[in-house]
């Protein structure tokens, strides 16, 4: 999708198993820290399952506006984990409403708790903020919807429908009934099956905005978005169709078309992937990236976060998002750096951060 200018990201909140905030998990994720344990549930063998899962003890409780409220338990879960990243994400917007665009998990008849747009409003609730609800919607497709929700976000701040835009990703695995589902599928990593994924979950916000706007409203600017490529896998991981990357590379394609390279410097340093295990989504990322390579530097790296909190289902996309900009401003990275997911089922989705002023 090309852009008049690039976008910046000016805060960004985030929960996760190895952080209660940005910074913390960022700084996690850096050390190699991981947290995965074996939880209270089992797998079909009896084996208790492994899951990357944030410190209930840590986590605030829902407020009293929301205690009354007949929630289902992964409402609030979800509540938890979103409250607080929101608060986070805020703290350097003045109290003005701004639309949140949220990515949520795609729906799956085996949860025994479905979600949807009600969830914005009860984590507008938790954080005591306000949002502007009328220009909000959520994004039900799972890994890549936090991109997705991006993609849309830019779309509005390049057409000035918005000067500020709040995206955000939330999502646990914690849910007895998928979890059956997806280890009775062969998909949960275990004893026995080692071509598995972790599950975990997580949330994840950036607040992103126009060019400009972090100086006028006086705060700073963590990174700028260059771009978004969108695609769709027909071979998807619950397809009769032959698997054949198609989706991925048509997002890489569609994000390199609009953001030329000028040059060597414009080479990709480093890629943020979403993969967590399962070969299915190594052999895509390869794919994808052949099929682009002259995009990519000689030695450029791969970091795949799963391997320190678990797969975060819908929350991936976002919070890789927030670890590359983060290395960038601070200068871990220089850039340019891709940031890059699928979803269970089509959604492909890839963004192009870099540092601010380049």
């Amino acid at each position: 999708m090309p852009l008049r200018s690039p976008a910046e990201i000016r805060s960004i909140g985030m929960v996760t198993p190895v952080g209660l905030s940005a910074p913390q998990t960022a700084a996690s994720v850096r050390a190699g820290i991981g947290r995965l344990s074996e939880s209270y549930l089992s797998d079909r063998f009896g084996a208790p399952l492994v899951m990357g899962l944030a410190d209930d003890e840590q986590l605030p409780p829902l407020i009293e506006a929301l205690e009354d409220r007949r929630f289902s338990p992964r409402h609030e879960r979800l509540a938890r984990l979103g409250g607080p990243a929101l608060v986070e994400v805020l703290a350097a917007l003045p109290e003005q409403p701004v639309p949140l665009l949220l990515g949520i998990a795609e729906p799956r008849t085996e949860a025994r708790h479905s979600v949807g747009e009600e969830l914005i409003e009860i984590l507008s609730t938790q954080a005591g903020r306000r949002l502007d609800l009328s220009h909000s919607r959520t994004y039900p497709i799972g890994r890549a919807a936090g991109l997705v929700a991006l993609g849309d976000a830019l779309t509005m701040i390049d057409r000035c429908e918005a000067e500020s835009v709040l995206v955000g990703a939330v999502d646990s695995y914690l849910d007895a009934g998928l979890l059956e589902t997806l280890d009775r599928e062969g998909r949960l990593k275990t004893g026995t099956i080692p071509d598995g994924f972790v599950p975990g979950e997580g949330a994840a916000f950036v607040l992103v905005a126009a060019a400009g706007a972090g100086r006028r409203q006086k705060s700073e600017c963590v990174a700028q978005i260059s771009g978004i490529g969108r695609g769709r896998e027909p071979g998807h991981l619950y397809s009769q169709e032959p698997h054949r990357g198609e989706g991925l590379t048509a997002a890489f394609r569609a994000l390199f078309d609009a953001v030329p390279m000028d040059g060597p410097a414009d080479r990709i340093e480093c890629v943020y992937a979403g993969l967590n295990g399962e070969s299915f989504w190594a052999r895509e990322w390869g794919v994808a990236q052949i099929r682009s390579a002259d995009r990519f530097g000689d030695d450029f790296r791969v970091e795949h976060p799963a391997d320190c909190m678990g797969d975060p289902g819908a929350a991936l996309g976002l919070v890789m998002l927030g670890l590359a900009a983060f290395d960038l401003a601070r200068g871990r990275r220089h850039g340019p750096c891709l940031v890059c997911c699928a979803s269970d089922r089509e959604e492909r989705a890839a963004a192009l951060l870099s540092r601010v002023g380049e």
